[in-house]
């Protein structure tokens, strides 16, 4: 078996779920474009490869995928807009072409969806998210992003998300935006990362030093040969590397998530990949994507109160493996707060499950016996559901 530019490829050990199942089958997928793939000679935007991107990111979204894209590019960006010809090496330098270039990036993007938008009805807006390492370290804004952004999604938005590089120089260092890449996946729970590069996937040797080198399309993450074999830094124009994307993958990962790394310039490259194509290297999970939540949920987290529920509401969580409503819930025990992990009772006192509360204790606590319509207007509900069923594990799991 060969690969687009003839070079022998590896083959998928049979351990593994099907990848082309797996790529059919996912609904919510993270995309990280890197700035070399973004700049055509480090200095200007490639309008033209990112309107291809934005072709294809549309027929992903009318064929019911939900599309979360992680996007460099604003420090290259604002040297085009600043008229710079070399890469700025101050942090402040880089702060502020990014503080310009930010803009330029997403009304680039917003430019090219509307151009690709035909009929006018298939048109999809984007919404921009700037995010720190903070927002994803601190369960409150953690919660808070993950709100937004699944919100967003619901909106038929298409999320744009960078880090914000104007207070945060840790935007600067090595394989960053593949990190914050895995990082939105664990967030959002996301089913594959498709990390968009300028090589054909990740191989046992560097390609452009050892052209015998053969190309992996299949390998389980967090393998330890992966780190080693990744080589060092990555392009001229951009932070990352092939060892940011291999950590990356592992870290998206720890949520159940696996990641593909391809070349962003194959033709077609994400519809392709909806279709089950094998392109470049598909980084497995080694665990499904829910079962890997419910086991941290299960084994990893220590009780901060306690839900009183009725018997409908803990029938629908133990039968139909429903989310757990606020008018389902008899009484609130214990001072938890957003984001903390809570027992679910029955009405026979019975732990019958356990996760993590959408609301503070208080507020909770005055949802209790009420249907969603009854709170829309209290500003400190910000959420319809007080547990998501993606956030619960039920008794059977924990024994």
């Amino acid at each position: 078996m060969t690969d687009r530019i003839g070079k022998k490829r590896a083959t998928a050990p049979n351990r593994w779920s099907n990848r082309s199942n797996l790529q059919t089958d996912a609904k919510r997928w993270v995309i990280k474009i890197g700035s070399s793939l973004l700049t055509n000679d480090g200095q200007h935007l490639d309008t033209t490869a990112i309107h291809a991107w934005m072709q294809q990111i549309l027929q992903l979204h009318q064929r019911g995928v939900e599309v979360v894209l992680v996007s460099s590019g604003s420090v290259s960006a604002g040297m085009q807009r600043l008229g710079w010809t070399d890469r700025p090496v101050s942090l402040k330098a880089r702060q502020a072409a990014a503080s310009v270039g930010q803009s330029a990036l997403i009304h680039t993007y917003e430019k090219m969806l509307q151009e690709c938008a035909q009929p006018e009805n298939d048109r999809l807006y984007c919404g921009q998210v700037l995010l720190t390492h903070d927002d994803l370290r601190t369960r409150r804004r953690y919660l808070n992003a993950r709100s937004t952004l699944r919100t967003l999604l619901d909106m038929n938005v298409l999320p744009i998300i960078n880090e914000n590089d104007v207070v945060s120089y840790s935007a600067i260092n090595l394989g960053d935006n593949d990190t914050l890449a895995a990082l939105v996946s664990n967030l959002l729970d996301a089913d594959i990362l498709v990390i968009l590069t300028d090589q054909a996937g990740l191989f046992d040797a560097d390609p452009r030093s050892h052209p015998e080198a053969t190309l992996l399309t299949e390998v389980g993450a967090g393998d330890p040969m992966l780190e080693r074999i990744a080589g060092g830094g990555g392009s001229r124009v951009g932070t990352g590397g092939m060892l940011a994307k291999v950590r990356a993958a592992a870290r998206a990962a720890s949520s159940g998530t696996s990641t593909i790394i391809a070349d962003g310039r194959s033709p077609e490259v994400l519809p392709r990949l909806q279709q089950g194509e094998a392109i470049g290297t598909f980084v497995h999970a080694r665990l499904p994507r829910l079962a890997a939540r419910k086991r941290w949920l299960a084994g990893h987290l220590r009780s901060h109160g306690v839900l009183h529920l009725d018997q409908g509401a803990a029938r629908a969580i133990l039968e139909e493996g429903s989310s757990l409503l606020p008018v389902g819930v008899i009484a609130v025990e214990g001072a938890f707060r957003r984001g903390d992990l809570v027992v679910c009772k029955d009405p026979l006192g019975r732990d019958i499950a356990r996760g993590l509360i959408n609301l503070d204790a208080p507020v909770a606590a005055r949802c209790c016996r009420k249907q969603s319509h009854e709170l829309a207007d209290d500003p400190e509900v910000l959420e319809d559901v007080l547990i998501h069923r993606d956030n619960l594990v039920i008794n059977d799991l924990l024994l």
